[in-house]
């Protein structure tokens, strides 16, 4: 008689592949999934769930997370779990908590890091293995990480915050420290190419870099530089991944400049025709036609030199300060208008103004008696990368041409994080993404059925990332598991209320333990940091 930890009868099981669901039982022995079919009526289980009317699937895999630093600050994960989210791939867009150089090189890791949560952290690692072990050392967490490698970390661990090419030297060493968080068991390499310091490097510190990545069966993702005029953006990673030959994923595709709204079209066929000549490009996506980030990534790059410390001081000289509200005031990234209105503070950077979070910086410029482009300066002046913004700056017909097109997989771009957030206001993305697809774009709106929704969500996903032991349902593999109501599945965060969550969602198993039991969060911390391969 077979005996199972954890047996769920009569669900409706959508294994991760694509194919269409079909009714099952599941039972889960240890950490892993033990069998999987129509399971004898005489198996026992020291937990038994009956979820006829509901749906089973692998849980959540977040392609593009910053839960970096919040899960060391919070375990609990909990804008994450609520969602089915069980493993989040981190270090994006060039931000990672690894590889560091203590002490000298201290300070500007953190002010690199002051977006990826809401706190301090005392850095007591300098590699992957001490980032892993200093989860360890607090007990673990609710859901999974899989690191990937920031290039700005690894460029300031190497070369500070310098705006220049590396030497031949410096270059070397980065490969070394890349290789060796490889073997310590990254998954890849992620730059930021908006962000100092690794919008720093040409195209051609990146392929090396990048056929590093290659050589140990890594990725290559990359939030791209900005897409002033025409789509070099991409054009630069298909030429990464083609020269390098590593594997390509192209962080939260999306048309940011008003004249290109509509335009996905022509965007989506450069994806096309790379793979067709042979480049393992695809791209991740977002379901929400708003972007977040922190303010200072929208000034020029020679008003962020250096870090925030050198910004301020550079910003007190009245020259450089008259040319940088010039600057600011002819746009961003080089030339994308500022629709001031559409742009909405999400967190202040500062505990005394609780007042800014939720205002456009329109409405705070008339407040502050000042044009727009200098109350952007004032604030990071005073408050450097802390400072976080939403901008409405996207298209709902472009997003759900990304999301419907094969090549996507979602990510949130998003945090883990509490439910209390304050006064801030932060992207509902980071508690609503996931089911947001499954409710909104599944069953309100048919632009994806259940199955192929879950596929992008869970198998397409870990084989993009490298996850061999994850996103699928089959004897054997991790158990890491959703179940869910397909008719009241939805996402309640908005942009007004974003820390929300979700309905629709009654357990989620993370290695074997359950972390979300009748919508509630249980004590279990079974997450772990994830070595590739895995």
């Amino acid at each position: 008689m077979a005996h199972f930890d954890l047996l769920i009868r009569g669900a409706t099981l959508l294994d991760g592949t694509g194919a269409p669901p079909r009714p099952d039982d599941l039972g889960v022995v240890g950490e892993r999934i033990a069998a999987i079919g129509a399971i004898p009526g005489d198996a026992t289980a020291a937990r038994l769930i009956d979820a006829r009317g509901r749906a089973l699937c692998p849980g959540f895999i977040d392609v593009h997370s910053h839960s970096d630093v919040s899960l060391l600050l919070d375990p609990r994960g909990e804008s994450k779990v609520h969602q089915g989210v069980t493993t989040e791939v981190i270090g994006n867009c060039g931000f990672s908590a690894f590889p560091l150089a203590l002490p000298e090189r201290r300070q500007q890791h953190l002010d690199l890091l002051a977006s990826l949560g809401t706190g301090t952290i005392e850095p007591t690692w300098s590699d992957l293995e001490g980032y892993r072990a200093a989860f360890a050392q607090r007990g673990g967490t609710a859901l999974n990480l899989a690191p990937q490698v920031g290039h700005g970390t690894l460029r300031i661990a190497v070369m500070g915050m310098e705006r220049r090419p590396p030497t031949v030297e410096e270059l070397e060493r980065m490969q070394w420290l890349l290789a060796q968080a490889l073997e310590q068991g990254a998954f890849g390499l992620a730059s930021g190419l908006t962000y100092p310091p690794s919008g720093y490097a040409d195209t051609e510190e990146l392929i090396a870099l990048s056929r590093v990545v290659a050589r140990f069966g890594g990725h290559y993702a990359t939030h791209a530089r900005a897409e002033t005029e025409g789509f070099g953006h991409v054009e630069e990673a298909v030429r990464i991944g083609r020269e390098s030959g590593a594997r390509v994923q192209f962080s939260h595709l999306a048309l940011n400049v008003p004249a290109r709204w509509g335009r996905h079209a022509d965007l989506l066929r450069l994806f096309e025709h790379a793979r067709e000549r042979g480049v393992d490009i695809a791209y991740d996506v977002y379901p929400y036609a708003a972007s977040s980030s922190c303010l200072t990534q929208y000034l020029p790059g020679w008003v962020q030199a250096g870090g925030p410390r050198a910004m301020a001081e550079r910003l007190r000289d009245p020259g450089s300060r008259a040319r940088a509200r010039a600057d600011v005031a002819a746009g961003w990234f080089g030339g994308i208008p500022w629709l001031w209105d559409r742009v909405v503070i999400s967190r202040s950077g500062d505990p005394h103004d609780t007042a800014s979070p939720g205002k456009t910086l329109q409405a705070l410029a008339v407040e502050a008696g000042v044009p727009p482009e200098e109350l952007v300066l004032r604030l990071c002046e005073t408050r450097g990368n802390a400072v976080e913004v939403v901008l409405f700056y996207r298209t709902e017909e472009d997003v759900q041409a990304f999301l419907r097109h094969p090549l996507s997989t979602v990510g949130s771009d998003g945090l883990a994080l509490p439910r209390d957030q304050g006064e801030a206001r932060p992207h509902p993305r980071s508690f609503g993404a996931f089911p947001r697809v499954l409710g909104r774009y599944v069953r309100e709106l048919g632009l994806l059925d259940l199955a192929t929704a879950v596929h992008k969500m869970t198998g397409r996903a870990a084989e993009r990332v490298g996850l061999r032991d994850r996103g699928r349902l089959a004897e054997g593999l991790a158990a890491d598991l959703v179940l869910f109501d397909p008719a009241r599945v939805a996402d309640r965060a908005t942009f007004a209320e974003p820390c929300q969550l979700p309905a629709g969602i009654d357990l989620v198993v993370v290695n074997g333990h359950v972390v979300i039991d009748g919508g509630r969060q249980t004590k279990a911390r079974p997450g772990r940091v994830l070595r590739r391969g895995e």
